[in-house]
């Protein structure tokens, strides 16, 4: 099968050189992965272009090269593969060689702003409740069954993906769910994927510092549906105005699910606490252990997925009650009369999600102090955005670093700062010492408060100049509070 033109099946070729026939050991875009007798594709990327690495791979061995444009001398004992998309040709060739495992396996891909990981997440954990062997792509880990492999990015490489799909095939997997990123999308890494079904969660206001302007964000997000196949069901948020509109040249199976309007899929939330959710879905009364409106619209996503791939409603939606959710997905960490809530909410819209949430199931006066920070080389408009949002729906505010990787970590919380009104500056503090501001909002709480430490959820790192240490907001919080409370 590793065979070259068995390799460039559904590639569109515009010229070759060379020996077509030729076996290839790998099929790689990284320049220091080369083995020898390689495939080496050249992929213009953001940062670099995979063209200038060309001589690299063939000192490293490869003996066949893909790209768009073609060296000024071509090797002797070379072949060569003029592409007009080399990322598109990667994922497709990835896949080939591979043995298409996505043909084996039924791939669902969830994309949206917010939601993905924890779509994924519960998707994962019922299927394997239900009794399936299933695969999970995600931001926080890859799963094959209950093996973790550590997770890198939100979607891997289109490689990475294809290589993930053939272990889990291996091993048994009949179902595989994974988010899709908007940079993956643009990106092609899920190109050569055969899927079964997509999600819409919802999109609001990040990654413009990617995709440049808001509607082309909506457009990298509408292209995973553009080019779903028709056998393929296409499963979208329809309290998201856009919804409608990632759908509007889909092929496959349409169908809805929402809290506000009609739907395939349809919820009402009965009662919202600290302890859980209980909500009607499709007539049926259950309780989730899951928290806030948010959490409602994903477990709908994840209902109506499970049916769509056949399962039982009522066995869906029992499995379903019984589930946690996702590590880092509002984290509840209880110790001496005093909550924290530790959730990755890093954008506008998913902090304003988790305050409201928040401030929903508040029961009396006791305050609530958050504590959150942007990250630093992304979208620098919603900075003073989520800085606004956090002082109007908390009692207290505490800005501080999140991952400010090669930017000052004083000039991102100035940037947060100028969201912040004169009025409203007596309700803020800014401490750039993450430990520090963590513990200094649990010192400010009393019995009865709620601190909510936003921004990094799972994450066990803080990236500061290209160096991640150890740091874990739920490790953190344990730490402080358990020395503060005495407990």
């Amino acid at each position: 099968m590793n065979v070259l033109k068995d390799i460039l099946y559904k590639v569109s070729l515009t010229a070759t050189y060379g020996d077509m026939e030729r076996r290839v050991s790998d099929v790689v875009f990284d320049s220091r992965k080369v083995i020898e007798n390689a495939a080496f594709v050249a992929v213009k990327g953001t940062q670099v272009d995979g063209h200038d690495f060309i001589p690299l791979a063939l000192e490293k061995g490869a003996t066949a090269i893909l790209c768009e444009q073609l060296p000024a001398v071509l090797a002797e004992g070379i072949t060569y593969i003029q592409v007009v998309d080399s990322a598109k040709a990667l994922g497709i060739m990835a896949a080939n060689f591979y043995g298409n495992p996505s043909e084996k396996i039924k791939v669902v891909a969830v994309t949206g702003t917010n939601g993905k990981t924890t779509t994924v997440t519960l998707l994962h954990q019922l299927f394997v409740r239900m009794g399936y062997s299933t695969g999970l792509l995600s931001t926080v880990e890859n799963k094959i069954n209950d093996i973790i492999l550590p997770a890198t990015h939100t979607t891997p490489d289109a490689v990475s993906v294809q290589a993930l799909l053939r272990k889990m095939v291996d091993a048994g997997c009949t179902h595989c769910f994974m988010e899709a990123s908007s940079h993956a999308i643009v990106q092609e890494r899920i190109a050569g994927l055969k899927l079964a079904g997509a999600v819409f969660t919802n999109i609001t206001h990040d990654h413009l510092d990617y995709h440049g302007t808001f509607e082309e964000y909506i457009k990298a997000k509408k292209k995973l549906f553009d080019e779903l196949p028709k056998d393929a069901f296409a499963l979208v948020n329809g309290d998201d105005k856009r919804g409608s509109v990632m759908v509007q040249n889909c092929r496959g199976t349409l169908q809805t699910f929402g809290l506000k309007t009609s739907a395939d899929f349809k919820g009402k939330i009965l009662s919202n606490t600290i302890e859980g959710l209980e909500v009607e879905v499709n007539g049926k009364q259950i309780w989730f252990r899951m928290i806030g409106a948010f959490n409602a619209s994903n477990l709908l996503g994840v209902f109506g997925t499970a049916v769509l791939l056949g399962e039982d409603e009522d066995e869906v939606l029992r499995e379903l009650s019984a589930i946690k959710g996702a590590k880092g997905r509002f984290d509840r960490i209880s110790i001496g009369g005093i909550t924290a809530i530790v959730d990755y909410a890093h954008t506008p819209d998913a902090l304003d999600n988790v305050l409201k949430t928040i401030n929903a199931i508040r029961t009396g006066n006791e305050q609530l102090i958050t504590v959150v920070g942007c990250g630093g080389n992304r979208d620098k408009t919603k900075r003073p955005t989520m800085a606004k949002i956090a002082v109007s729906e908390s009692t207290k505010a505490i800005f501080t670093s999140d991952n400010p990787r090669f930017e000052e970590p004083g000039d991102i919380l100035k940037d947060m700062q100028a969201g912040v009104g004169p009025t409203d500056f007596r309700k803020t503090l800014t401490i750039e010492d993450r430990r520090e501001a963590i513990k200094t909002a649990l010192l400010l709480s009393q019995k009865g408060d709620i601190v909510l430490i936003a921004g990094k959820g799972h994450e066990d790192y803080q990236e500061i100049k290209g160096v991640k240490h150890h740091f874990d907001d739920a490790e953190v919080v344990t730490e402080l509070l358990t020395q503060l409370t005495g407990t």
